[in-house]
């Protein structure tokens, strides 16, 4: 299926690059260990899971080299597509970036009664960008504004194209970008039918010609191939940078029948009468509310069940893509800059694009668990100087 020019000398969970798809359904258990065979400490966080402390993976879990870390949790949450990827304070951006990554899907039966795609005609998509040596080793030179590659990969692969039948496909697609945000159009304008993001299946389904990602965040699209005449090639674009992503090349078959009814829908809980308000400022590169995070200092407290809601704001060096551990949240306004909320990020979000002169709101509610949880900028390099912060969930 996948055609194209492989990257070389990365690093890798199991021999994979990116790591192996893991796949689980709602209420089973997730047994992992984790061996550190790097030349450099490190731990696991399963973003978008909502876990326990101890499974969370946060800098203070790191294991040395020869360390073993072990994972135990339930899994106990609506379908979506998750990932997972290396924490360790200070060196997050260089473990990701040399291939420290890979998906996690979460499968549910309100999902598998929509009838999407499935099999070979349901991809997930892990888009990246990054540079090269000429003996094609990874080559890692960040700056304090973060790294920018210059060559895209998907699914660790340069210059790919996938051969496509005339059917509907469903592509679960990643921002696996240690900086860069990446504006997803067809070549061609054709719509791209959006129906999930980090947090699952949307309200509503709905067609979008271009859909924007921030670093770590997740978009689940229908792309129809059936109308297309044998031999059509289409590009996905990135509309920021220019770049051709990836070449489908339709192919002489007869047409796949689709099953689902558009549009997609899902009831979702809508989240309200937030009892405290929080404001975050992003500023710099470095800080939040004008702290550069210490690992041992606790710096607010959240009620556990109680609804908050959380303004985020920057006083420049954006973009900030807002992740937030153990909870999902809600996003409710955004005021300046692109000045509106988009389709892709309804329902439920574990990580929001905040561009300068923008202020966003959110509202969430930690039910789970109690314990120490970070919140933090998705710009890997800004995480790594310190744009993270500890809070704790509390029993009321």
């Amino acid at each position: 299926m996948w055609e194209g020019e492989l990257a070389q000398e990365v690093w890798a969970y199991n021999e994979s690059f990116p790591g192996p798809m893991i796949r689980a359904n709602r209420g089973e258990t997730a047994k992992i260990t984790f061996k550190n065979n790097l030349p450099a400490h490190s731990i696991i966080h399963w973003h978008g899971l909502v876990v326990g402390t101890e499974n969370d993976g946060q800098p203070q879990h790191a294991v040395h080299t020869g360390g073993t870390y072990n994972y135990d949790f339930e899994i106990n949450q609506r379908a979506a597509f998750n990932w997972y990827h290396p924490h360790p304070h200070m060196m997050t951006g260089e473990q990701v970036y040399n291939g420290l990554a890979g998906g996690f899907i979460v499968n549910d039966s309100e999902e598998a009664s929509k009838n999407l795609p499935a099999g070979k005609y349901e991809v997930p998509l892990v888009i990246r960008d990054a540079s090269f040596s000429k003996s094609g080793a990874l080559l890692y030179k960040p700056t304090s504004g973060g790294f920018l590659g210059q060559v895209a990969l998907v699914n660790g692969t340069k210059d790919p194209y996938l051969d496509v039948d005339k059917a509907v496909y469903r592509f679960r697609v990643l921002n696996g970008a240690n900086s860069r945000v990446f504006g997803l159009e067809l070549s061609n304008g054709a719509p791209m039918h959006l129906i999930g993001n980090d947090g699952g299946l949307l309200p509503a389904s709905t067609d979008m010609a271009r859909i924007d990602m921030g670093n770590g965040e997740r978009t689940d699209i229908l792309v129809d191939f059936r109308n297309y005449k044998p031999g059509t090639k289409i590009m996905l674009r990135d509309a920021r940078s220019g770049w051709d992503i990836l070449e489908f090349r339709v192919g002489n078959t007869q047409e796949i029948p689709f099953y689902a009814s558009l549009p997609i829908s899902s009831d979702i809980e809508k989240l309200n009468s937030p009892v405290v308000t929080r404001t975050f400022s992003f500023d710099g590169m470095t800080k939040i509310n004008g702290k550069v995070y210490e690992m041992d200092r606790i710096d607010w407290t959240v009620k556990r069940g109680q609804v908050e809601r959380w303004v985020f704001k920057t006083n420049g060096n954006a973009p900030h893509p807002v992740h937030i551990h153990g909870a999902s949240f809600q996003i409710q306004s955004r005021s300046g800059g692109r000045n509106r909320v988009f389709a892709w990020e309804a329902g439920w979000k574990d990580t929001v694009l905040l561009e300068d002169r923008e202020t966003v709101t959110v509202l969430i509610r930690f039910d789970n668990f109690v314990g120490r949880y970070v919140m933090h900028c998705h710009k890997l390099e800004h995480e790594d100087m310190g744009m993270m912060a500890n809070f704790e969930v509390v029993d009321q």
